[in-house]
C-alpha cells in the first residue's frame, strides 16, 4: 500500500472490523494449519490428528468451530465392517481461503524460507507458476504500493 500519514487510531474499530472477525475465527494456529491440511485433500478426524499432532480435544473443538462457521461440512462415509464416521470438507465458503492461505504461503517462501519453496502453485490449463495478488476491475493486476485504504463512513 501507498505510505501512510501516521495517525493515532486505525480508521474502523476492531469491533466493526471485518479483518479483526476473520482472525477471531481463524486466525489460530491450529485452525490455520487444518485448513491449510484441508486445503491439501487431508478429510478424517483421524488423518488431521496424525499429521497436526493436534490434542484430541483442540482437533475436535477447531473442527466443531469451523463446521458451525460453514467453512467445513461434515460428510458421512463408511468403511467395510466399520460404523459411519464424518469427514470434514472445505465449503464454499472454505475454498474462499484458499487465496489468503497462498498469499501466506508465498510471504513465506519469500520472507521466511532458506531455499526452493517445498510446494508451489500453477495453473491447471498453462502449468505456469501463479502468484496471489490484486487484480482491479480491469482485471489487471496491481502492485501493493498502488493500493489506497477507503473507510466507508456511517
Amino acid at each position: 500500500m501507498a505510505s501512510l500519514p501516521r495517525i493515532s487510531r486505525s480508521p474502523v474499530s476492531p469491533d466493526r472490523c471485518h479483518l479483526a472477525r476473520s482472525i477471531d475465527l481463524v486466525g489460530e494456529r491450529w485452525t490455520l494449519l487444518i485448513l491449510r491440511a484441508a486445503m491439501f485433500g487431508v478429510r478424517r478426524f483421524d488423518d488431521f490428528q496424525t499429521e497436526l499432532g493436534c490434542p484430541r480435544t483442540v482437533l475436535s473443538g477447531r473442527l466443531k468451530t469451523l463446521t458451525d462457521a460453514g467453512i467445513l461440512a461434515r460428510e458421512p462415509y463408511q468403511e467395510p465392517g466399520k460404523r459411519t464416521r464424518f469427514e470434514y470438507v472445505l465449503t464454499e465458503r472454505g475454498r474462499a481461503l484458499q487465496p489468503t492461505l497462498i498469499m501466506l504461503t508465498q510471504w513465506g517462501d519469500a520472507h521466511l524460507g532458506d531455499g526452493p519453496p517445498p510446494v508451489s502453485f500453477t495453473d491447471t490449463k498453462t502449468r505456469k507458476p501463479v502468484h496471489a495478488g490484486f487484480i482491479g476491475a480491469s482485471g489487471r493486476s496491481v502492485p501493493p504500493e498502488r493500493l489506497r485504504v477507503k473507510v466507508r463512513r456511517g
